[in-house]
């Protein structure tokens, strides 16, 4: 960990000497970081600086920078609650300060930290139905699959899982995620239910066998006011 800790402080000073700040997340901040694991850093820049995302390679690592203007923080924080993923949001309130002249750094992982405490917004009535509509066809999709068709079963559960997870998570005003983020996220929200969801998707992957996967989802589908199909209306905004 002290050997990737001091390479992502080289990283910092050699790609981004103007930096106001940075801090190292992701699994290189707690110790679990492979020897070919990438290094997920967030940098603080001045006014004039754009905010953006880049991958580069330093000294033979693969490095993903999250780009901030300090100015822009409240908005960028703002617009990353309302993906209710807040991936950068994260990475400042929980990663590790490499560097932090001015005090930029303690500034912003205190406006993330209570970004965090504030979780993420609440769906709306319109999005509610949506999330219902969308998961019963994803049911009756799976529940209909013929099981020799084990790239369609596959690709069902996945759309299933997904949504399910963007209900479950919402119902607990909880944080979503994807890849290997949305079984993490979904396990912290709801242990039990989420577990239950992700039981089901591996005993589906590993025997075809959908039945407790479908269970799962229709219990949920049950806790944020059932299954929606007939009477659905959805207008699309252009």
């Amino acid at each position: 960990m002290n050997a990737q800790v001091e390479q992502a402080r080289r990283a910092v000073a050699e790609l981004y000497p103007d930096a106001r700040g940075a801090v190292l997340g992701g699994s290189a901040a707690t110790g679990l970081a492979g020897a070919r694991s990438d290094l997920d850093i967030g940098v603080l820049l001045p006014e004039g600086h754009l905010s953006g995302r880049e991958v580069v390679r330093h000294e033979g690592r693969q490095v993903e920078v999250f780009r901030n203007a300090i100015a822009e923080l409240p908005g960028f924080f703002e617009w990353d609650r309302g993906r209710r993923r807040a991936t950068v949001v994260f990475l400042y309130a929980e990663g590790l300060p490499l560097t932090d002249p001015y005090g930029h750094v303690a500034r912003t992982r205190e406006r993330a930290r209570a970004v965090l405490e504030s979780g993420p917004p609440p769906l709306s009535a319109d999005e509610w139905e949506l999330g219902r509509y969308v998961l019963t066809c994803w049911l009756d999709d799976l529940t209909d699959a013929d099981p020799s068709e084990r790239s369609e079963q596959l690709a069902l559960a996945d759309a299933l899982l997904q949504e399910a997870a963007h209900l479950l998570t919402a119902h607990h005003r909880a944080w979503t995620g994807i890849g290997k983020w949305l079984p993490r996220r979904l396990l912290a929200a709801d242990p039990a239910r989420g577990g239950a969801l992700l039981n089901g998707h591996r005993l589906l992957a590993e025997r075809a066998d959908p039945a407790p996967l479908l269970a799962a989802a229709h219990e949920l589908l049950d806790l944020v006011g059932g299954p929606l199909r007939e009477g659905f209306r959805h207008t699309w905004s252009r």
